[in-house]
């Protein structure tokens, strides 16, 4: 399969990496010259702009964004718009809004997959896990790269129609931060406890056949290697949060009580404060995950 590439950072690079791994070709297009120069060294085709990208595709293009939410999605469907047809298949990778996917799904002439992506730089090695929404036949267009990017077949599903997908990945990042502020609670208590102890020994215990065994506590266990076990200069500052007010947000529409999701978010807007080595655990397990800036004490 040809398929172009659009937007790449350090996600879409992993997904040209990916795509041409599994035996595709990639034409790829970034504003960075630079992005563009490292697509090709790893086997891509550059294209000079959007239009070229798109007349560098076959009459039924096949192309992923991975640009970021908002604005620079819709720029790029309009530069994009005079190219494609309803042959024609336009994933977004990025963390959009549902409501924006559902819009630029009726407004976009090819079909368009609302894609939540989770997995982070680590994806790189092991593959993503694909929320997909948006039109059967088109979702079944993709599903050799889908099976590239992700993990593998179980790696990726449609989840269903147009939304659907970067609804699922929304909820998913209220779990996400629901978790983080377990674990980083949980470890502010050992840490201010009755007793002296290796908090990278009990991350190590716990992810070693422990029923809160999981990849985010890996991550604690590798923040407490690589900063000790007081997590050094990390500061009390988590950044993010627009996914988690977005969850809270559909919560309070459909009148589902979420309390742990919104004491999470609610932690990591006061987090601005400082003080709680709860939300530096956190600040430092955004690192681990997504290679988010580590904001540090001065």
């Amino acid at each position: 399969m040809q398929l172009g590439v659009i937007g790449l950072g350090r996600m879409g690079q992993i997904v040209t990496e990916r795509v041409l791994a599994a035996g595709h070709d990639v034409v790829a297009f970034d504003l960075s010259a630079e992005a563009v120069a490292t697509a090709a060294d790893a086997g891509a085709e550059p294209a000079e702009s959007v239009s070229d990208l798109a007349a560098r595709l076959g009459d039924e293009k096949r192309i992923w964004l991975m640009v970021p939410a908002g604005g620079a999605v819709d720029a790029t469907l309009d530069e994009l718009a005079p190219h494609l047809s309803g042959d024609d298949v336009v994933v977004d990778g990025g963390n959009s809004h549902f409501e924006a996917s559902v819009r630029r799904a009726e407004e976009t002439q090819a079909a368009y997959l609302d894609c939540g992506t989770s997995g982070g730089p680590a994806g790189a090695e092991l593959g993503f896990s694909l929320m997909v929404g948006g039109p059967e036949w088109a979702y079944e267009e993709m599903v050799p790269v889908f099976d590239a990017v992700a993990t593998g077949p179980a790696g990726h599903d449609r989840m269903g129609t147009a939304g659907s997908g970067h609804y699922v990945k929304m909820i998913h990042n209220g779990v996400e931060y629901a978790l983080m502020q377990a674990y980083g609670e949980g470890f502010d208590l050992l840490a201010n406890g009755r007793y002296d102890l290796d908090l990278e020994a009990v991350a190590r215990t716990w992810n070693n056949g422990a029923v809160i065994r999981s990849w985010l506590l890996e991550l604690c266990e590798e923040a407490f290697r690589e900063e000790g076990v007081d997590l050094g200069d990390v500061a009390d500052h988590v950044a993010g949060g627009s996914t988690g007010t977005w969850t809270v947000r559909e919560a309070l529409a459909q009148e589902v009580p979420v309390p742990l999701i919104y004491q999470a978010l609610a932690e990591r807007f006061g987090s601005r404060a400082g003080g709680r080595f709860s939300r530096r655990l956190a600040n430092r397990l955004r690192y681990g995950f997504g290679r988010h800036e580590v904001a540090r004490e001065e």
